[in-house]
């Protein structure tokens, strides 16, 4: 019996456009040179503090000799993104097509388009020398703790994953060191692959440092 909207029958052919992701994303983002993944909430305005901060740390990075790769949003990652450009450097944006629509930003100056979250992953991570995570919901938190399964799991080699601003993080990251620790989820030696930072400037300093 077969039912409505049954797509089974049509995972071979699903298969092509996940290559093409690929194959796009890598000839795209092979030619941008080192740079760094920013993520954040799209839901924060302009005028905020964080933007604010984006927008300067894109612009720092930028001076350091790194493109800027967002998801290609409004937000966060549109300040990051009007940081970059307006530093004239690479400003990439990955955008992710999802039911409610969300339209690429216009600072954008490599713009690449993906269906597939784990597509778009694949991006950040091979592309991105460091991650810094502003304060965002599910999407931003799942990109954190992807990058430090990956990490934790030697799937990857390790690099700076920076979160900016404590008092945003720091709940989040008291629990993971007094309930998934304490009952060993974790090891002691997981809690130095990430760090909590409140300002820009001790962005570059911690990317700076690791790559000496």
């Amino acid at each position: 019996m077969k039912y409505k909207n049954d797509f089974t029958t049509e995972d071979p052919w699903r298969v092509f456009r996940i290559m093409s992701e690929f194959v796009d994303g890598f000839e795209v983002l092979s030619k941008i040179g080192p740079a760094v993944s920013i993520f954040g909430s799209s839901r924060i305005r302009q005028n905020s503090q964080y933007c604010r901060m984006a927008e300067e740390l894109a612009q720092l990075l930028v001076k350091e000799g790194f493109a800027v790769i967002t998801g290609g949003g409004p937000g966060i990652m549109e300040a990051a993104n009007k940081g970059a450009k307006k530093a004239k450097g690479k400003s990439v944006g990955l955008n992710i097509e999802v039911p409610v629509v969300q339209k690429p930003n216009p600072y954008i100056t490599e713009l690449l388009s993906f269906k597939y979250f784990f597509c778009r992953k694949v991006m950040f991570v091979k592309y991105g020398k460091a991650f810094v995570i502003f304060p965002g919901g599910f999407g931003t938190i799942d990109e954190l703790f992807e990058a430090l399964t990956l990490v934790q799991t030697e799937r990857i080699e390790p690099f700076p994953i920076i979160l900016l601003d404590n008092n945003y993080w720091q709940g989040l990251f008291d629990w993971v060191r007094n309930t998934m620790l304490k009952q060993d989820c974790i090891v002691k030696a997981d809690l130095g692959i990430f760090k909590i930072v409140d300002s820009p400037k001790e962005v570059i300093k911690t990317i700076k440092s690791f790559y000496k």
